[in-house]
């Protein structure tokens, strides 16, 4: 058996790996003490592709390993069961949230005890020629505790890129969603909504969100420029822990997202990563809720933040 230092807030302490994940290039362990009121957490970093068994293989194993370590929540990454090959191919295999691929998923919960983060899901619209990019929260008994629909669709043309149209066959969420866990209050968004600080400010200040889950599939080029920057930024102006699960390298030959699954904590620092950025498996950490008591406090930004009709009433 091997013993390693895990990264938290607090006091020392060590973890026992199982010799069945000893050395395992997919398993990524942060390496600071570990504070004995903290949460272990886990974000799976991984590269779907078309083909839904396959990805359900992958999540299984990844399910068991974060079970394995002792983790609360595991977060899979925005498409974590489905890749298409070209734009819409994603329609073909949308269904609703109690259909059978989501109760495999379900399924995975129940059998490990563990919750589940299930990031950008093709769940069927409301007609034949759309579907809702849906992020789903399964508690530790199966069971969907809340989903929310992507909001901002990502209609870009990326530099130095191709052009997406998202819109084209996704139709956009209305409401923002937060719901409680073991590992605190999680406030949920997908993948574009990174780039709108004000959905954020809302989860936390209005629906008291503790941690910001990013579920993404960032392209390799506007990953390289913003990903960790735009993550470590909502994380310090919401006083948040942030976990961002991400898909990585080449889905097929005209897909490719940068990967670099993180776990931020609410003064900025990272404190889970994957060793290896293209790497699929599971990056751990061990998040301690008084730590963001702690920051909100010593800089108490909810009480010093003007309200709108401030701004609104504000001379330019």
């Amino acid at each position: 058996m091997l013993c390693v230092s895990v990264n938290a807030i607090g006091v020392s302490g060590n973890i026992t790996i199982p010799k069945s994940l000893q050395l395992r290039p997919s398993l990524s362990l942060s390496h600071s003490p570990m504070a004995t009121n903290s949460v272990r957490v886990a974000a799976a970093q991984m590269t779907s592709i078309s083909d839904l068994a396959a990805n359900f293989a992958t999540c299984s194993r990844l399910v068991k390993e974060a079970a394995s370590v002792g983790a609360k929540l595991l977060c899979f990454p925005e498409a974590f069961s489905y890749v298409g090959t070209k734009d819409g191919d994603s329609v073909s295999v949308a269904q609703p949230l109690d259909g059978p691929i989501m109760n495999q998923y379900c399924s995975l919960a129940r059998e490990s005890s563990i919750w589940l983060s299930l990031g950008g899901f093709q769940e069927k619209g409301s007609d034949p020629q759309h579907l809702c990019n849906t992020h789903v929260i399964v508690d530790d008994t199966g069971k969907i505790r809340s989903s929310y629909r992507k909001i901002h669709l990502f209609d870009v043309d990326v530099p130095g890129g191709r052009v997406y149209k998202e819109s084209n066959f996704t139709e956009s969420g209305k409401d923002i969603v937060a719901v409680d866990s073991p590992i605190g209050r999680l406030g949920l968004s997908v993948c574009y909504d990174l780039r709108f600080p004000e959905m954020y400010q809302l989860l936390r200040f209005q629906h008291e969100a503790q941690v910001l889950l990013v579920p993404a599939a960032f392209t390799k080029v506007t990953g390289e420029a913003h990903w960790e920057i735009l993550l470590r930024a909502r994380a310090i102006e919401n006083q948040c822990y942030v976990i961002a699960a991400a898909q990585t390298g080449k889905h097929n030959d005209k897909r490719e997202s940068y990967g670099d699954t993180l776990i931020i904590d609410p003064w900025g620092t990272i404190v889970g990563q994957l060793p290896d950025r293209l790497s699929t498996g599971i990056a751990i950490a061990d998040i301690d809720l008084t730590l963001v008591d702690s920051v909100r406090k010593k800089m108490p930004i909810a009480k010093q933040r003007k309200p709108i009709d401030f701004w609104k009433a504000a001379s330019l």
